[in-house]
This record gives structure tokens, sequence and C-alpha cells, in this order.
């Protein structure tokens, strides 16, 4: 199943990316400078800064070269990342509620109900991706009269957003 990831999780990571980098070059006593002279290609200190800040991404190349120039394996370090996003992002679904509108599921009532109310009560500059958070699933799965995982196996296919984080096919059920 293909799942996409929404700007704040690429953010998030971007940020924990960073902050790993930083880290992992400050334990080796390194300024940003001396992060450059153990490179094998050029690039400016603003650009490392940017790195390290999460404001630019960085290419696989580009994470390979740093990670060897300060001898750890992207792998190992990617892992911390990951790890840590986890914790930040955790139980959270972010479903296009101008599809849940469309779906014509009848067991998906009350959640259309909630889709409606919420894009009529913003008007047209509504945003249509929502995040829902573990507790709001179990609420909606409660008034739909479904388990938890049910919902959330029902939005993920119905929603292109469908991005999920935390939410564990062994997760919580009502």
């Amino acid at each position: 199943m293909s799942l996409t990831v929404d700007n704040s999780q690429v953010s998030v990571f971007a940020c924990a990316l960073g902050d790993e980098l930083r880290r992992t070059r400050k334990q080796l006593g390194w300024s940003r400078k001396q992060l450059l002279d153990h490179l094998e290609s050029q690039i400016s200190i603003q650009t490392v800064a940017t790195y390290e800040s999460g404001r630019r991404q960085c290419s696989v190349a580009r994470l390979v070269e740093i990670c060897r120039a300060m001898d750890v394996y992207a792998h190992d370090l990617l892992a911390r990342v990951q790890k840590r996003t986890e914790a930040e992002t955790t139980d959270r679904l972010v479903v296009d509620l101008r599809r849940i509108v469309r779906d014509r599921q009848p067991e998906l009532i009350p959640l259309r109900r909630w889709a409606q109310q919420r894009l009529g009560q913003a008007g047209g500059d509504a945003a249509h991706a929502v995040p829902l958070d573990l507790a709001a699933l179990e609420s909606m799965a409660e008034l739909c009269g479904m388990t938890t995982l049910d919902l959330i196996k029902r939005l993920r296919a119905l929603t292109s957003l469908g991005s999920m984080t935390g939410i564990r096919e062994s997760g919580n059920e009502s």
C-alpha cells in the first residue's frame, strides 16, 4: 500500500535530520568549517547551516557524503531520525474531507456528516486535509459502529492523503 506524507511530516523529519547532523558534528568537536574541510565536494557553510536547521532538504548523495565525512553510516543516522519523528508524529491520520463527503459507504454516514459540516463552516477557504489523532479516530469509529482499526483501514483506502504515522494495524480498537 502506498502512503503519502504531508508537509508537516516532511518538516518534522527535516528538522530531526538537521538536529542529528548538528549533534553528530558537535560530538566530533567540529565547527561547520571543519566539516566542510572533510567533504569531497564544495558547499557553503550557509548550506550546511540550512541542512542543520531543517530549512533545506539534503539529497541522499549529499547526506551520504556528510555522513562519510563524520564517519557515521547514513542508515544509522536515519534510523535515529526515524525514531525521533515517530515520537513526534505519532497517532495521526491525515484525511481528505472532500473524499469523505463523496464516499457512499453507509457505515460512514456520521463521518460524512462531520466532514460536510467541517467544510461548510470554514467556507471555500477551508483546508480539505485534516489530521485526526487516535482519540478522534476512536470517537468516530464508535459513532460509525465499527472498530477503530476498521475505520482506519477504510480511511486509508478512501483518502489519497492517508498518511499514517504511529497508528499500527495492531493498534487500538474500540
